[in-house]
């Protein structure tokens, strides 16, 4: 995209006075019937939902009253909407779910890397504890699709594959919830190795909106939305870590208002309770892409600006989420040289 006129610059990275660099990006907000309330960039262009699709996979399971079934708790279906840190109760929490479904660790087909969490990480590297698939970011969704493989009898040695039962009733109730064909939504290979969706961003923010305000679906499916932002809110330490995570953090200090999920590749996602935003009787949804995939530095002043500006974050809300806001610069010394700074107006792009 670059600076064409599909794409805005977002952030400025500052060292000293000057700016050095950019990042560029499309941002799409969208009430939950359907209406685009700003559209920065071109909002129809597909983009990945990546993890941020992770409370839509999860839905098919709470809709089918599987966590009233194996009595999973609300920590445990916010694990199964996570990217976690791979912390020790991270860990734990995801090996109850496969006990309470009786299975092992080995049952997981997502595949290692190391703990977002330094700590963690640093001891694994020390030789403390080997390394796991529980520690794998996505090990909670795994589990909740291993439940649902489970009690539905189907097989659990393919359940990633994009023809496996579990990933095309996860296609088919999306495209439900915003009001599209299956077929519309393109699929990609994640990471952790199950297919994740492609939609235009307009879309994906409906998605959203949907998630914090699912009054235009019905029943059950409403209750199950629900109930699944609701965990992600009351235990956000689930969705992300203790150490710095912008989900978990932005969940909290926000309280009740947001809900929000990363995704890879600087896609994130954010839903907007009933009433939060200004003027607005809905729920909303944001979605924004960042386009050179920048996450640590690009996506947590663009979500905390965009809910400052939008008029959601109080001053004392904003000042807490404030090193993720302005995060600065710093050289090899440790010195503050610069700062990462949000540079967009989304005021200038409401839509009539």
């Amino acid at each position: 995209m670059g600076n064409d006129a599909t794409c805005f610059p977002l952030v400025s990275v500052f060292r000293g006075d000057l700016v050095e660099s950019r990042h560029f990006g499309i941002i799409s907000i969208v009430d939950s019937k359907g209406k685009e309330l700003y559209r920065m960039g071109d909002s129809s262009r597909v983009v990945y939902l990546r993890s941020s699709a992770k409370p839509f996979q999860l839905l098919p399971l709470v809709e089918a009253g599987l966590g009233r079934r194996f009595s999973f708790t609300d920590k445990e279906l916010a694990i199964m909407a996570a990217s976690h840190s791979g912390q020790e109760f991270h860990v734990k929490t995801v090996m109850g779910i496969l006990k309470k479904i009786g299975l092992e660790a080995d049952s997981l087909l997502c595949g290692t890397h190391y703990p977002y969490d330094p700590e963690t990480s640093a001891r694994i590297k020390r030789g403390e504890f080997p390394l796991t698939s529980l520690h794998n970011c996505c090990s909670g969704k795994h589990a909740g699709m291993l439940a649902r493989a489970v009690a539905n009898g189907y097989s659990l040695s393919d359940y990633i594959k994009p023809e496996h039962p579990i990933q095309v009733e996860n296609r088919r109730t999306l495209a439900e919830i915003i009001g599209v064909s299956p077929d519309d939504i393109e699929i990609g290979i994640d990471g952790c190795g199950v297919p994740t969706f492609a939609l235009p961003l307009k879309l994906a923010a409906l998605a959203y909106a949907r998630l914090a305000d699912p009054s235009f679906l019905p029943q059950p499916r409403a209750e199950a939305l629900s109930r699944i932002a609701r965990a992600m809110q009351e235990h956000p330490e689930m969705v992300g870590g203790t150490h710095g995570r912008l989900d978990t953090e932005l969940m909290k200090v926000a309280f009740p208002k947001v809900v929000a999920k990363v995704g890879a590749e600087a896609f994130y996602g954010i839903g907007l309770l009933p009433g939060v935003l200004p003027g607005e009787k809905r729920g909303v949804g944001i979605a924004f892409k960042i386009e050179d995939g920048a996450w640590k530095r690009a996506v947590p002043p663009v979500a905390v600006e965009l809910l400052h500006q939008l008029g959601v974050l109080s001053e004392g809300e904003l000042k807490k989420l404030s090193s993720f806001h302005h995060p600065p610069v710093k050289n090899n010394r440790g010195e503050v040289v610069g700062e990462v700074r949000p540079s967009f107006d989304i005021s200038k792009f409401k839509l009539s």
